[in-house]
């Protein structure tokens, strides 16, 4: 069912809740309080119960924060929401900052003296960020407490508490013992005697476990210390896990949430810690305690990155499935599309329609964007009752969305015209379509980073003065986050990519007020097998293509493609034809047929 957040009611009792914050402030000796939109957990979506910011401010974005001051409170937010913030937090309270060119450190400098006191709550907040904050405002005093906001929030929602369930071995492809093992060895090996484990993905993965606590993303909020031996303590309601004691066995103990500072103050370090993804209170907690802290990355993040046979073959078996939902609204949307009658929340209705109608959906991945025209502009644009428009013929519709499955996780763009497009709307496509094929192809020596390669997905777009200012691919989880690190493709990322590591491919090309463009397929990190006359032993990776749903040949101007691109579209479709075809109803298989036509 649609659900979204009404974007142009404010808040009536924003100014009473700013007013309770100041007067603790105030009561504390503060000068300012840092609201960040994160929980203690660092992830793309927030509970409930830890939406500090939405309930302060009314902002209900993905990403930003607060800096209240005595007079003043900024709500910085980048640019997917700076529309959305002015329609949402009362204008007279609160100022909208434009982040990140005007960053925290610089804007608290100029409001406060020396000496000024600024708290924030170290269980919301990591190592790096507070490091780097206190370098960029010298003078301003940075006081770790207690969060004031829990105290005035009132009717503050209960912690989720919905069930925890197993993960099966089939699909996880590895025992949560032998996982525990693994990683506990290179703990061992650094000399680390355990690591504190702050991520719910990377729980859920170590311990082949998947929960309900967060949208969109089927994991348990949870900590746990992964001791070198591979023992592990989990901090998570015991009666949430009181049916899985034979599953996570006997050397995984269950602890309530509130014994995880006793048992950080009782390790014996040196203790990894993530100081870019874990909550500032663990290594303060840690050394308080006389604990030694060994910086290091989350011992989980790559092993999981690094996709398993069992999980590959999922994963492969839900994009044939996504895919034929796909196809099947593809072709209602260009029977419906033209009568002018449908409107972009018809179109995620729909979609979700044909996902559930395939039985095995359990979520979506993330909130779908459907953007008409001049919207499909706004990169993370996502429709609103307030923002619902037609679909019109004669404009581009730009769909990104994604579903979750027991087997895997799926995220797919596809841009349709509705009725004739014009000759700049297909030239600007095809230079994507470019980017997406040049990607696709690429053969690459092991060490390569996502930095390293990103360009070849703008060449096409950069030679006639086009470009997209997003990254080109995300890493993906299987039924875990659809957004999952380290790997990227992107000029950021030095990250190697290894195989196994399941990406998105998405260049896009904007035209603000007019259209927008992205064409986005899942990819994994393979082995790629020898070219006759390379070098002997020479090792290469290459990218399987996962998704499999046509790309519109309405938008493709052919006279733009080199003949090897124009190849791999036709091997591409005939690929979707012959995997897809057999899964769709009739009138899907019969638009199918004819959108999968070589060029």
């Amino acid at each position: 069912m649609f659900q979204t957040f009404d974007t142009t009611t404010r808040p009536a009792d924003g100014p009473p809740r700013l007013a309770a914050l100041r007067a603790l402030m105030q009561a504390e000796g503060l000068d300012g309080w840092i609201v960040p939109r994160a929980d203690a957990h660092q992830g793309e979506y927030v509970a409930p119960c830890d939406d500090r910011l939405a309930w302060l401010t009314g902002f209900t974005g993905s990403a930003g924060f607060c800096a209240v001051l005595a007079t003043e409170a900024g709500v910085f937010i980048d640019g997917r929401y700076r529309v959305q913030v002015k329609a949402q937090v009362d204008l007279g309270a609160f100022t909208p900052v434009h982040w990140p060119e005007t960053k925290l450190g610089p804007w608290l400098k100029d409001r406060l003296p020396d000496g000024a006191r600024v708290g924030f709550d170290p269980w919301l907040h990591t190592a790096d960020v507070i490091a780097r904050l206190r370098e960029a405002a010298p003078g301003v005093v940075l006081v770790p407490g207690a969060n004031p906001i829990d105290r005035v929030w009132t009717d503050r929602p209960a912690p989720p508490a919905g069930p925890v369930v197993a993960h099966p071995l089939d699909l996880a492809g590895e025992a949560a013992a032998d996982k525990r093992a693994r990683v506990a060895r290179t703990l061992a090996e650094a000399g680390q005697r355990a690591a504190v484990l702050t991520l719910p993905d990377g729980i859920a993965w170590l311990l082949n476990i998947r929960g309900a606590d967060l949208p969109k993303v089927p994991v348990a909020l949870a900590f746990a210390v992964l001791h070198d031996d591979g023992r592990v303590d989990l901090f998570l309601d015991p009666a949430r896990v009181a049916d899985l004691r034979d599953h996570l066995g006997p050397d995984v103990a269950v602890h309530p949430p509130g014994a995880l500072a006793g048992a950080l103050a009782g390790l014996t370090g040196p203790v990894r810690v993530d100081r870019g993804t874990a909550p500032l209170a663990v290594s303060q907690a840690l050394e308080a305690a006389g604990v030694a802290v060994a910086w290091g990355a989350d011992p989980c993040i790559l092993p999981k990155a690094r996709k398993n046979a069992a999980e590959i073959a999922g994963t492969r078996a839900a994009h044939l499935r996504d895919a034929a939902a796909m196809v099947e609204f593809l072709c209602w949307l260009d029977r419906e599309a033209p009568t002018g009658g449908l409107t972009e929340i018809g179109v995620v209705t729909a979609l979700e329609g044909f996902r559930r109608a395939t039985n095995a959906l359990l979520d979506i991945s993330f909130d779908t964007i459907s953007g008409a025209g001049a919207h499909g502009a706004i990169v993370h644009y996502r429709v609103t009752r307030e923002t619902d428009r037609p679909v019109r013929p004669g404009e581009l519709l730009l769909v990104d969305s994604g579903g979750q499955y027991l087997d895997g996780t799926t995220d797919i763009t596809r841009t349709v015209a509705v009725g004739d497009p014009r000759p700049d709307q297909r030239a600007a496509f095809t230079r994507v379509l470019r980017g997406v094929i040049a990607l696709s192809r690429l053969r690459f020596p092991p060490g390569v980073a996502g930095g390293h390669i990103d360009t070849l997905a703008r060449v096409a777009l950069w030679s006639v003065g086009m470009d997209y200012d997003h990254g080109t691919g995300h890493g993906v989880g299987t039924y875990l986050s659809v957004h999952e690190g380290p790997q990227r493709i992107s000029r950021i990322s030095d990250v190697p990519l290894e195989a196994g590591m399941i990406l998105s491919n998405e260049p896009g090309h904007y035209r603000e007020g007019d259209y927008g463009i992205r064409i986005e397929n899942l990819i994994v990190v393979t082995e790629a097998a020898e070219v006759p006359g390379g070098d002997p032993g020479r090792r290469f990776h290459g990218f399987e293509t996962l998704t499999w749903v046509p790309i519109d040949r309405r938008l493709i101007d052919a006279g733009l493609l080199a003949p090897e691109d124009r190849a791999w579209l036709d091997a591409y479709h005939a690929e979707v034809l012959d995997k897809v075809g057999p899964r769709v109803s009739p009138a899907a298989r019969a638009w199918l047929a004819a959108a999968c036509a070589p060029l």
